[in-house]
């Protein structure tokens, strides 16, 4: 059987773990489970699932949360005819299965360019790497059941979004109605190929590269080097510290997780690495990679003039959206990702709404109303989920029945022990003040407010809070909050949440605008060859 746990619902209650406790483990507040346990603990799932009280463990990937009606004809709605979905991931795989359970009984087509089913990547950066998990375990439940033509291992290069095809690197063409647009990201690679060549060079995103890195790390290197102290570089140092292997992260930044969570917190998560033994460089980069004259990675040099002898080295330098195949398609798509509206309709280059593509998941840029109505991307496995969910319903619905996507995005990360959550956008913010607990003893509430009003709140080992910050932030509750707190530690004072610049992502893209009737005005997108 097939497992997979929302955990940006789990709020580590553990009764998962006191029914199955061959299958789920709690560490303080972080969940680890077997993704695909052996039958004979059938039973013991069945009743953890059940007894969940956030009902997060999900043995069947096709259903959707959000619906409030049962499954049946979408009213006034579309129900027959051909709609394709390009990405055979998370966000293309939920879609897959909502456009069914929502009545639609046309043909369904999904395009993917891995060769395997999809599968969920957040288990590789932990359970995979620590070899809890074998790496082909790591698969969506109940998706075969879903009823359409799943062609894995082909890649699209190019949309006609007027002929309504979307052209394959096979040759082939696909018509379609409607088209899903959900191709999410790839690791951003190290940018001198001839070094990321080197054998004991890693990046982490898909299950072939955990399979390799966990393969190496079980190697047992005299040191790993890990570039980047994001989520993805601080969970793979985490699991190096778990396996007793000596690992150095370098960081551009002045801590771990600023550009996520801001300063504040970033000191906390940097002590967190310390603590657990990681040699931690921050303010630095990583000017090369030597090789031993043999093709293997030998160590690095430092822009402090250090360095580093490592035989495994993880590329954690954040991720590029796949979007490259659209340049020439007409729609707004970029390094940004690919505009929409709140009801994931896409955007073409003259910023005009079309009618039959949609986008989704990691490569949507779309504006948010919580957060000013800018535009933003989010790379979270929740925000994959329930866009889907909206973009499927809205694809097969009248516009009288369409919904905005309004749902306030929700993150989580496990590293050395300590379950991180965000919910709300931690960056759109000028102050923080912990409510709850104590960031020395690493278990507390961080409340982040952006002129007098809340906007996001972190959590370390306190996710059960979650819910309730979340509905402050959607009722624009003041900043500070002035009610009483459990677990306060003394008077809360704000102070500056040291977030970075936000930066509108405009480079790699020129507009010309052409014409001088208004029935002739147009725009076009000229794209740049990255530098």
């Amino acid at each position: 059987m097939k497992v997979v746990v929302d955990l940006t619902r789990c709020q580590g209650y553990g009764q998962c773990a006191f029914l199955a406790p061959d299958v789920f483990t709690m560490r303080e507040e972080s969940l680890l489970y077997d993704l695909a346990p052996d039958d004979e603990q059938r039973e013991h799932v069945l009743r953890a699932a059940a007894a969940c009280p956030v009902q997060a463990i999900h043995l069947d990937w096709t259903a959707t949360r959000l619906t409030p009606e049962p499954p049946g004809p979408p009213a006034r709605g579309m129900t027959d005819g051909h709609i394709v979905i390009v990405g055979a991931s998370l966000a293309g795989a939920r879609a897959a299965g909502v456009l069914r359970r929502e009545g639609f009984t046309g043909s369904l087509t999904v395009i993917g360019d891995e060769r395997s089913e999809p599968y969920d990547r957040p288990p590789l950066s932990k359970q995979v790497l620590l070899g809890q998990v074998a790496p082909d375990h790591v698969m969506l439940p109940h998706l075969r059941e879903v009823e359409a033509e799943w062609l894995w291992g082909t890649p699209a290069t190019g949309l006609d979004v007027a002929g309504k095809r979307v052209l394959l690197a096979d040759g082939r063409e696909v018509g379609f109605d409607r088209v899903l647009l959900a191709t999410g990201t790839r690791a951003r690679p190290w940018p001198n190929e001839e070094e990321g060549r080197l054998e004991g060079v890693h990046t982490l995103r898909s299950m072939e590269d955990a399979a390799r890195l966990r393969q190496a790390l079980a190697a047992r290197p005299n040191r790993v080097l890990i570039l980047g102290a994001g989520f993805t570089g601080s969970e793979i140092a985490s699991v190096c510290r778990e396996l007793d292997l000596p690992v150095t992260v370098v960081e551009r930044g002045p801590a771990p997780l600023v550009n996520a969570l801001g300063g504040v917190i970033g000191d906390v998560a940097a002590q967190l690495h310390r603590d657990h033994g990681v040699d931690l460089r921050c303010d630095t980069t990583v000017i090369s990679l030597d090789g031993d004259g043999h093709g293997r990675l030998r160590g690095a040099h430092l822009s402090d003039g250090s360095t580093v002898e490592a035989e495994v080295a993880v590329v954690a330098l954040g991720s590029v959206r796949n979007v490259e195949w659209l340049h020439d398609s007409g729609l707004a798509a970029g390094v940004w990702g690919v505009a929409c509206d709140a009801g994931c309709r896409a955007v073409d280059t003259n910023g005009l709404v079309t009618d039959d593509v949609f986008v989704a998941g990691d490569i949507a840029r779309f504006p948010h109303p919580l957060y000013q109505y800018q535009f933003m991307t989010l790379e979270h496995w929740g925000n994959a989920v329930t866009q889907a969910e909206i973009a499927a319903h809205n694809m097969v619905s009248d516009q009288t029945q369409r919904w905005p996507h309004l749902s306030v995005p929700v993150f989580w990360s496990s590293q050395f022990g300590v379950n991180i959550k965000s919910v709300g956008v931690p960056t759109f913010a000028d102050e923080l003040v912990v409510t709850q607990g104590s960031t020395d003893e690493r278990r507390f509430v961080a409340v982040y407010g952006y002129q007098g009003r809340i906007t996001a709140a972190v959590t370390f080992d306190q996710g059960m809070w979650l819910e309730f910050y979340q509905r402050l932030i959607e009722r624009a509750t003041p900043f500070p909050p002035d009610f009483r707190h459990v677990n306060r530690r003394g008077e809360a004072r704000p102070v500056p949440a040291g977030v970075p610049e936000r930066l509108i992502a405009a480079e790699g893209a020129t507009v010309v605008v052409t014409g001088h009737d208004p029935a002739e005005r147009r725009a076009s997108l000229l794209h740049t060859p990255p530098s």
